[in-house]
Parts: C-alpha cells; sequence; structure tokens
C-alpha cells in the first residue's frame, strides 16, 4: 500500500557535484549542487539549481559562468564541507585542500580532484521559488585521460562517481544494463548440422 508524502524533491538519487564560481579579482568558490543536471544533448546544455541566499548565487548571476565537478568517493568529504560552509567566510580550496586549476572558456577555475570539469555559460535564470535554475550552454569539458580507454572513450565506472539522496551520499554501483539493452536482440541459436 502506497502513503501520500508530502511534495518535494523525490526524484532521487541525484548528482553531487562542486560547482566553482569567481569574481574577478576575488577568491575562487565551490558550492555543492544536488539539482543539477543535463537538459540538452545538442547544443549540449545544463542546469543547476541555487538559493538566492548562497554566497555563489550571486557570483554566479553576476558572471554569467561557472563549472561542474563531477564528484568522486575521494571528493565525497570535502563536497559535503563545501555544501554545509559559506564562502563569505571561509576559502574552501584552502580548507579542503583542493586545487583550482584553469578553465579553458570561462575565468573561474575548475577543481583539478574532480574527474570532469565543465565549463558552462549561463544563458537563462528562472526565478522559481526557494531556488533559481541557471540554464547555461556547455563551453567546454576537461576529462581525466586516465579515464580514456584505448579508443579513447570514456569510462567514468572508473571514477568512483558519487550520488546523493535523501540527506546521503552513496558511490555508484555495478552497471545492470547500457543502453538499449531491453530491446537487444540475443544472438539466435546456431543449427545444428545434420538434423
Amino acid at each position: 500500500m502506497k502513503q501520500y508524502w508530502k511534495p518535494g524533491n523525490m526524484l532521487y538519487p541525484v548528482p553531487a557535484v562542486m560547482v566553482t564560481c569567481q569574481r574577478p579579482g576575488e577568491k575562487p568558490n565551490i558550492i555543492t549542487i544536488a539539482w543539477a543536471g543535463t537538459v540538452c544533448s545538442d547544443p549540449a546544455m545544463v542546469s543547476i539549481s541555487v538559493r538566492r541566499e548562497r554566497y555563489s548565487y550571486a557570483i554566479i548571476q553576476q558572471t554569467g559562468e561557472f563549472v561542474i565537478n563531477l564528484t568522486t568517493k575521494r571528493l565525497a568529504k570535502a563536497a559535503d564541507f563545501c555544501g554545509v560552509r559559506s564562502g563569505r567566510a571561509q576559502d574552501k580550496f584552502a580548507e579542503t585542500g583542493l586545487t583550482p586549476c584553469a578553465s579553458q572558456t570561462v575565468s573561474c577555475p575548475g577543481i583539478a580532484e574532480s574527474p570532469v570539469n565543465i565549463e558552462c555559460r549561463v544563458t537563462e535564470i528562472k526565478h522559481l521559488g526557494s531556488h533559481d535554475l541557471f540554464l547555461a550552454a556547455v563551453e567546454c569539458v576537461s576529462v581525466d585521460s586516465s579515464l580514456l580507454d584505448e579508443e579513447g572513450s570514456l569510462q567514468l565506472d572508473r571514477s568512483g562517481l558519487v550520488a546523493y539522496s535523501h540527506g546521503g551520499y552513496f558511490e555508484l554501483g555495478r552497471q545492470l544494463g547500457s543502453f538499449g539493452y531491453s530491446v537487444r536482440k540475443k544472438n539466435p541459436p546456431k543449427k545444428r548440422r545434420g538434423k
């Protein structure tokens, strides 16, 4: 029997990503975002939702750019710290020991320890309620070369990515299938000779 539940975010798990941003002449900041996602593949676009009172909100609103840094098991503690502490009073790079790395197309840095850095430029801000949605074009993606196989395909399963669900961080586990596996034809049985 199902029970009715209060409205809210029930689409769990979600990615736990660290978003970096920076005003010119100021220290870079990191905010952990759980409400982030791909919204279009061509052109490549993403979204993040941020509360207006968060320190990073004004930075992203004013500069129009940010970097999404994917979070791994090794980065989970730093991601949690960056989600519960404010950059107004702390240098989160210094506090977590993370390393800022130069971006190719935006002026704010990425996080060197993250396996994937997605450089984004804001195209629209939608005022929604508790959060505002930043819709952004993906300008550049940097990937740790250790995650590329011999053919140059990205193997993110090697990185130990983290998801967030109802207040907890979880490392992603084993693969259950691949796109289209439910309709893929199985190899037909071989015909036996002489029958």
